[in-house]
């Protein structure tokens, strides 16, 4: 059974830092790309970092660019988000998700854990 798990949330004042923490288990997740979601109340749900099997590729979209920084170890099979100059925009539920190498969709998410960013 594939299980990604999410720790690392929590409140923080704006400017502040996180560190969001992914385990994964029943899958190796050095055969698959992995991402970071998050969905606010009342939006849609939107990637804010990916990084593809082998490390050498990662994307950010202008929201979290240059404050968001996407890691692996597929030693350990987690997957890190380090947060950095939060925002109150950046308040959201942040979601772990897996998609196997060279495939579209991702296919495994995590449960999810809240960040809030207070102004």
């Amino acid at each position: 059974q594939v299980q990604l798990v999410e720790c690392g949330g929590g409140l923080v004042q704006a400017g502040g830092s996180l560190r969001l923490s992914c385990a994964a288990s029943g899958l190796e997740t050095r055969t698959y790309d992995m991402a970071w979601f998050r969905q606010a109340p009342g939006k849609e749900r939107e990637m804010v970092a990916s990084i593809n099997w082998s490390a050498t590729n990662t994307y950010y979209p202008d929201t979290v660019k240059g404050r968001f920084l996407i890691s692996r170890d597929n030693a350990k099979n987690t997957v890190a988000l380090q947060m950095n100059s939060l925002k109150p925009e950046d308040t959201a539920v942040y979601y772990c998700a897996a998609s196997f190498k060279f495939a579209t969709a991702y296919i495994y998410w995590g449960q999810g854990t809240q960040v809030t960013v207070s102004s």
